[in-house]
């Protein structure tokens, strides 16, 4: 039986949603006042939700503390107090909370082991959030489809 772990973190980033290949008005009608030149910032809750057996051993999915050095190394550090628009992972693709949120689940993805990752949730502001989920799991094909 497989059992779920989730927990919550916080950082604090700026970004300016702009896209080089819309005219200026254009960037100002998709993204209204994100679009400031001057940038804005959040206070980002990134959740982070795993899945695996329990472990006889230890009665965890995962281990905590292994889960926060891991969000710690590969999340927070490298974001909190930045602007996302300098990150080398938005030098391609607009930093909207969207590609944040599908940056932090391909940075986690890799590094949970034993636990896999089930989902990443980003919340923007109290209104706004934005979740990203795995489009293949493990035994499934591109269709989703079971495979043995």
């Amino acid at each position: 039986m497989k059992a779920y772990f989730g927990r919550r973190y916080i950082f604090s980033a700026s970004h300016r949603l702009h896209a080089d290949s819309l005219s200026p008005a254009q960037n100002r009608a998709a993204y209204g006042k994100c679009n400031n030149p001057h940038g804005h910032g959040h206070n980002y809750v990134v959740e982070v939700l795993v899945r695996g057996e329990v472990a006889t051993e230890t009665g965890m999915v995962v281990n905590l503390v292994d889960l926060d050095r891991v969000v710690r190394k590969q999340v927070l550090d490298r974001f909190d107090h930045t602007n996302l628009n300098h990150d080398p992972l938005f030098t391609a693709v607009v930093p909207t909370t969207e590609n944040l949120c599908r940056s932090v689940y391909r940075l986690l993805k890799d590094h949970l082991h034993p636990a896999e990752l089930e989902y990443v949730r980003v919340e923007e502001t109290e209104n706004n959030f934005f979740q990203c989920f795995d489009d293949h799991p493990a035994g499934a094909n591109a269709e989703g489809q079971r495979v043995s």
